[in-house]
């Protein structure tokens, strides 16, 4: 006998299950199309150097679903939508009209070991904003995600906004450290596990690449430490990019904005400001979802830089914090009413009730199996359809009817 259990790491969603889904996938839609973006799609199918040339080794080597096809091609399951949307792009660049507000709920794949919050499928919102090199786009981006965070009723004391620079980080590795790209890749990858490791071991292996303390943003800043490493005019270029979009997105009155050091995030195209959306509950304490600036993805398709901000927010770790916080909405059949014949002489009847509730927009099921009524509105109100129409042999000779609510 086969197994009823689904393939591990991935949901079956009953009615109920898929109510919150569509919850959350409307409130997504209605909120990124209320500042201007559109939606676009895509096939589950790359070829797996898609990946290789930008996502990063663990994400390709350990995490992406790969086989090879009839025709001897190398094929992932995709694991992230950016560089999808970036080959998208770079497709019809000069068809297109910058900039682009594209958004897009695919569904995700990833080899990893399922827990709560990550699952090896999950559905995801993409948003992204192509065509403007200014920091304009990081704060138009930011504020998306932050107003997201408002639809689904969350409180600024519910969640962070954790925010960094690649661009910042990528500076000081190079000039203050003087590490070269091998070091500083390594060094990168271990900020970003920091969380995940003990203290002592962290440093072990920190002070193994340099010496010099990783978390320059912590400095006090008339340390001496915070005063040579400004003193390099990337560094102070980047870190003042960083401290006006801060003060930009304050001043918008989104006050849960924070500096991290800590903040790495694991994708290799990142080349500017990056952030995370974080829930501050003891109880679900984890990034949420995050995003960055990504300039340079597009040139592995050939051609000019093409400016790029955008973000990922899956639905497993948003469910997990509705869920924590009671933010659900309670379940609703998508079915209003049942029309019940209460036997075979009523039947005609009852068809016509429904056809008549159908044509006034409502969505009706109709039931002839003529049960008992006090059964049938019991399984009405269990499946959560809001009324019931009973037709009999009374209702069948004066014409009229009555919906029983069943709240």
């Amino acid at each position: 006998m086969l197994n009823t259990d689904p393939y591990k790491g991935v949901r079956d969603f009953y009615p109920e299950d898929l109510f919150v889904e569509k919850y959350i996938f409307d409130t997504w839609r209605k909120t990124v199309e209320s500042f201007g973006y559109v939606e676009y799609d895509a096939s589950i199918l790359e070829p797996t150097e898609l990946y290789e040339a930008k996502s990063g080794a663990e994400i390709v080597n350990e995490q992406t679903y790969q086989f090879i096809d009839r025709g001897g091609r190398s094929v992932a399951l995709r694991p992230e939508m950016t560089p999808t949307v970036a080959r998208m792009v770079a497709a019809r660049r000069r068809d297109l009209s910058f900039p682009l507000r594209w958004y897009s709920i695919p569904n995700l794949f990833r080899y990893e070991r399922p827990q709560r919050g990550r699952l090896r499928e999950h559905y995801q919102l993409n948003v992204d904003l192509f065509g403007i090199p200014s920091i304009e786009a990081e704060i138009e981006i930011i504020s998306l995600a932050y107003k997201i965070m408002q639809n689904f009723g969350a409180k600024n004391n519910d969640f962070e906004i954790r925010i960094s620079s690649r661009k910042l980080l990528n500076a000081v590795f190079n000039n203050w450290y003087e590490l070269n790209p091998e070091q500083s890749d390594t060094l990168r990858r271990l900020i970003d596990k920091k969380a995940r490791m003990p203290a002592e071991e962290f440093q072990q292996e920190a002070e193994k690449i340099s010496r010099k303390a990783f978390n320059f943003l912590d400095f006090a800043k008339d340390s001496a430490d915070y005063q040579e490493a400004m003193a390099f005019p990337e560094i102070r270029e980047a870190k003042t990019e960083l401290d006006a979009v801060i003060e930009s997105l304050k001043k918008q009155g989104i006050k849960n904005v924070v500096l991290d050091s800590h903040l790495v995030r694991g994708f290799d195209y990142y080349t500017g400001i990056i952030f995370e959306i974080f829930d501050i509950d003891p109880k679900n304490n984890r990034s949420l979802f995050g995003g960055g600036r990504y300039d340079d993805l597009l040139t592995i398709f050939g051609g000019d830089k093409i400016p790029a901000v955008g973000f990922g927010m899956g639905d497993v770790t948003m469910e997990n914090f509705l869920e924590s916080r009671k933010l659900i909405p309670p379940y609703k059949s998508s079915c209003e009413l049942l029309v019940v014949a209460m036997d075979e002489g009523s039947k005609e009847f009852a068809e016509s009730v429904a056809e008549k509730e159908r044509a006034a927009g409502k969505n009706v099921a109709l039931n002839l199996t003529y049960r008992k009524i006090a059964d049938q509105i019991k399984r009405a109100a269990k499946q959560g359809i809001a009324g019931i129409i009973v037709i009999g042999e009374e209702e069948k000779k004066s014409g009229n009817y009555k919906i029983k609510d069943l709240k």
